[in-house]
């Protein structure tokens, strides 16, 4: 029996019989030598044999027929990891990246991907609401949260909302799963097939792909380090009178600008000649300092406190500070919308997440939440400062300085072209974020989003090095 690196008995077992099937020793249909048969020629116990069978039928790889026996699954051979790394033949599309960092092995470097790395998040936090969860009362583990969420959750987004000026009651607040999730909602409850929607050029990658499945038509706007270009943003919202725009007012995703006040009251002043709703993504508003804090520019402004949440919806996420596999995010807006809104939630997915708002409720009530947020504040000026300076040795230069946040939006040298050189480095295990996945216009050719917290590895330098070559 080739063992492999099976951790348990039952996964020698069951590795062994993934073999037989993938080298057509068992083929579909065919009966498997019975528990006590397989147990005798494996030297193992008539226990391990009907563990690993059990698992094997749950994976779908073989099928049991009481009183008969279990049997290949009528399928093709069982997946095999090999199969699971990244196409490098893939068009660079928004989806590109996104299938590239979440497809990828653990061991691959990602310096293109949206995320912290793991060892940045709070896990001892994390560990010790779960620990405090799992002896809570049985409902929480069992039941359907309120479509509207968890109302101390609400309550605490509405004051973490007017520290940073945008009066929001809790009432006005309905949690999401992710801030994916309050786009797609509100893509379901605003818009229409055929709709136009405005969308800055860059933006992040999935708003196109997010508007696409919504069969939106998309408009791009040119994104400056101010926000957006506004003479082209008042003729574009003239010609195309879109329903909706769809942007960051803080830490913009790739760029890393922040909107402008004048901007910004521009921007609204439009928006209201023209009836036009704005979305306002700020899944990274932590990552500002807070306002008179010790490092970076403050609290940027935001199109919500501006406008009191009138045209302006404003959403935000947990992903990225907490963690990205306890889903949690929000929508602020109109209190008629909310109503409107909450409806579509029970039709789409009937209830929240009542475990995951109880979880991320505990760790931001927990002082020691703005204390790691002050360290990774920290942390990431420092990683922005190195990262800058070996890309610059490279020839790589950053757009603009970002005042706060995990990216870096940088012009390659000598108009080398991001895709051609991503997919040279993916083939040595290191994911990029070529420039023209975010780009409408596909006018950023030349452009890379790195993320700093992800590109401290000196093999990703080493990488660039020689495909720049």
């Amino acid at each position: 029996m080739d063992l492999g690196s099976a951790a348990t008995k039952a996964e020698m077992v069951m590795a062994t019989i993934r073999q037989r099937i993938a080298g057509r020793a068992l083929t579909p249909g065919a009966r498997l030598p019975s528990v006590r048969s397989l147990a005798g020629t494996l030297a193992v116990s008539t226990s391990t044999v009907v563990d690993a069978y059990e698992r094997l039928v749950a994976e779908g790889a073989i099928v049991s027929r009481p009183g008969s026996g279990f049997y290949v699954a009528n399928q093709a051979a069982p997946f095999s990891p090999a199969e699971a790394g990244p196409k490098l033949d893939r068009a660079v599309d928004p989806f590109w990246i996104s299938r590239q960092s979440l497809e990828s092995s653990s061991d691959s470097l990602k310096p293109g991907c949206g995320w912290l790395p793991p060892s940045w998040l709070p896990e001892e936090a994390m560990r010790k609401a779960l620990r405090s969860l799992s002896r809570a009362d049985a409902s929480l583990l069992a039941d359907y949260g309120s479509p509207l969420g968890l109302p101390p959750l609400r309550r605490l987004i509405s004051r973490r909302m007017a520290e940073r000026g945008m009066e929001a009651s809790p009432e006005q607040i309905m949690l999401t799963e992710s801030g994916t999730q309050a786009i797609d909602l509100l893509c379901r409850f605003l818009i229409e097939p055929g709709d136009t929607v405005l969308v800055d050029d860059p933006c992040y990658f999935n708003f196109h792909a997010l508007l696409r499945a919504h069969r939106a038509k998309i408009v791009g706007v040119p994104y400056t380090a101010h926000g957006p270009d506004l003479a082209a943003f008042a003729a574009i919202v003239s010609e195309h009178r879109p329903r909706l725009y769809i942007t960051n007012s803080a830490i913009h995703n790739p760029t890393g600008a922040v909107l402008s006040p004048v901007t910004a009251h521009r921007v609204l002043k439009i928006a209201e000649e023209f009836d036009l709703t704005i979305v306002e993504d700020d899944i990274f508003a932590d990552f500002e300092s807070p306002a008179g804090g010790s490092s970076g520019a403050g609290v940027a402004p935001r199109l919500a406190a501006f406008d009191g949440l009138e045209r302006v919806i404003h959403i935000g996420s947990f992903s990225k500070t907490l963690s990205a596999a306890a889903r949690c995010g929000f929508i602020a807006a109109r209190p008629d919308w909310i109503e409107g809104l909450t409806d579509l939630k029970i039709a789409t997915s009937f209830a929240g997440g009542h475990l995951t708002e109880e979880l991320v409720h505990a760790v931001l009530s927990d002082g020691g939440y703005r204390r790691h947020m002050e360290g990774l504040r920290a942390r990431l000026a420092k990683a922005m400062a190195e990262v800058t300076g070996k890309l610059q040795d490279l020839g790589i230069e950053p757009v603009l300085k970002p005042q706060a946040g995990i990216f870096l939006w940088c012009r390659l040298p000598d108009g080398k072209d991001a895709a051609e050189l991503a997919r040279t480095c993916l083939k040595r295990g290191i994911v990029l974020a070529p420039g023209n996945a975010f780009s409408l216009s596909q006018t950023a050719h030349c452009h890379m989003r790195f993320n700093v917290s992800q590109t401290l590895d000196p093999r990703i330098f080493e990488a660039l090095k020689e495909a720049l070559r």
